[in-house]
C-alpha cells in the first residue's frame, strides 16, 4: 500500500527541484527570446563539477555546492560570449548553436569521466519523520535550498535596479536602450544566472540520483514542458508548472508504473499545446 503523505510530501518536494531547473531556461528566453537547447548540458557540467571538488579536490559539500555553481555560470557565459552573442537576433541559429553544443559536450564528458553513472555526496545524510512518512533529509534540504533560491531570484527581479533591468530587456530591448540600459550586458548577466541555476540543479538532482554523461536530456525535455505549460518566459508559471508537472509524474510512478516517468510531462505538454498554446500565464518574465 503506497503512504498517501509520503507521495504528496514527495510531489511538493521534487516539484521545487523541478521549478529550479525549468526558471534557467525561461529566463533566457525571456530576456533573448531564444531557446537555449544546451541548458541540460549546463546541469551535467554542474554535477560533475560538484563531484570532482568533492572526491578530487575534497571540498566538502559547501565546496561541491560552490563548484557546481560556478561551473555552470562559467559554461553560461563563455557560451554566450563566445557563440550565441553573435547570433542572438537568429533564434533557430541559436538552438542549433546550442544543441550542437550539448551533443558535442556530452561526447566530452564520456570521453573522459566515462559512461559508467558517479555517485555525488548527500549535501545531508539521513531520514526525518514528517507527519508520519519518512522522508530523506537530502531530499528536505533540496526543498528547502530551492524555495529559498526561488524567493531570492523574485525579489531580485521585483525589488532591485539591476533586476528590474533585466524585466525592462524582457519587455522590448529597444526601449530598454533608450533609457540607458546595456541589453548585452543584461543578456550576458541572464545567461550567466541560468547557468548558475542550471549547475545548482544538477548538483541537486546528483545527489539524491547519479550523474552521467546524458543526465541533461531529462532535465531539458522536463524544463521545455513546464515553461510551455506555465508560459514560455515566466518565472511565475515555471513554478506552477513544476508543481503541476512534479505531481502527476509522483502520482503516475507511484500509483500507476514508474516506467512512465518521463511520459507524463510529454503527454501534458501536448495537452497544453492543443488546448492553450500560451501557456497559463502567457508570455512574461515576472510580476
Amino acid at each position: 500500500m503506497v503512504n498517501a503523505v509520503g507521495v504528496l510530501l514527495n510531489a511538493v518536494m521534487i516539484s521545487a527541484l523541478y521549478a529550479v531547473v525549468a526558471i534557467g531556461f525561461t529566463l533566457i528566453f525571456g530576456v533573448g527570446g531564444v531557446l537555449n537547447l544546451a541548458h541540460g548540458a549546463a546541469i551535467t557540467i554542474g554535477a560533475f563539477g560538484a563531484y570532482h571538488a568533492s572526491t578530487t579536490l575534497g571540498l566538502g559539500v559547501v565546496g561541491a555546492l560552490l563548484a557546481g555553481v560556478l561551473t555552470g555560470a562559467a559554461f553560461g557565459g563563455l557560451l554566450y560570449v563566445l557563440m550565441i552573442r553573435r547570433v542572438q537576433e537568429e533564434p533557430i541559429m541559436v538552438m542549433i548553436l546550442t544543441l550542437v553544443t550539448a551533443v558535442a559536450l556530452e561526447q566530452v564528458v564520456l570521453s573522459v569521466e566515462g559512461s559508467q553513472p558517479v555517485v555525488l555526496p548527500s549535501l545531508v545524510s539521513g531520514n526525518v519523520s514528517v507527519l508520519g512518512a519518512r522522508v530523506q533529509t537530502n531530499l528536505l534540504v533540496v526543498f528547502a535550498l530551492s524555495w529559498l533560491i526561488i524567493g531570492a531570484l523574485f525579489a531580485f527581479v521585483n525589488r532591485t535596479k539591476p533586476g528590474k533591468a533585466l524585466l525592462a530587456t524582457s519587455m522590448t530591448h529597444k526601449g530598454a536602450a533608450l533609457v540607458g540600459i546595456d541589453a548585452d550586458r543584461i543578456t550576458l548577466t541572464t545567461w550567466v544566472l541560468a547557468g548558475a541555476l542550471a549547475g545548482l540543479a544538477g548538483v541537486f538532482l546528483g545527489s539524491f540520483q547519479s550523474a552521467y554523461w546524458a543526465m541533461g536530456r531529462a532535465p531539458l525535455v522536463l524544463s521545455f514542458s513546464i515553461v510551455v505549460i506555465g508560459g514560455i518566459g515566466s518565472i511565475r508559471g515555471s513554478v506552477v508548472g513544476a508543481y503541476l508537472i512534479g505531481t502527476l509524474e509522483v502520482l503516475t510512478t507511484s500509483y500507476i508504473d514508474s516506467s512512465l516517468q518521463g511520459l507524463t510531462p510529454l503527454i501534458v505538454l501536448v495537452l497544453v499545446l492543443l488546448v492553450k498554446p500560451e501557456g497559463l500565464f502567457g508570455r512574461e518574465l515576472a510580476h
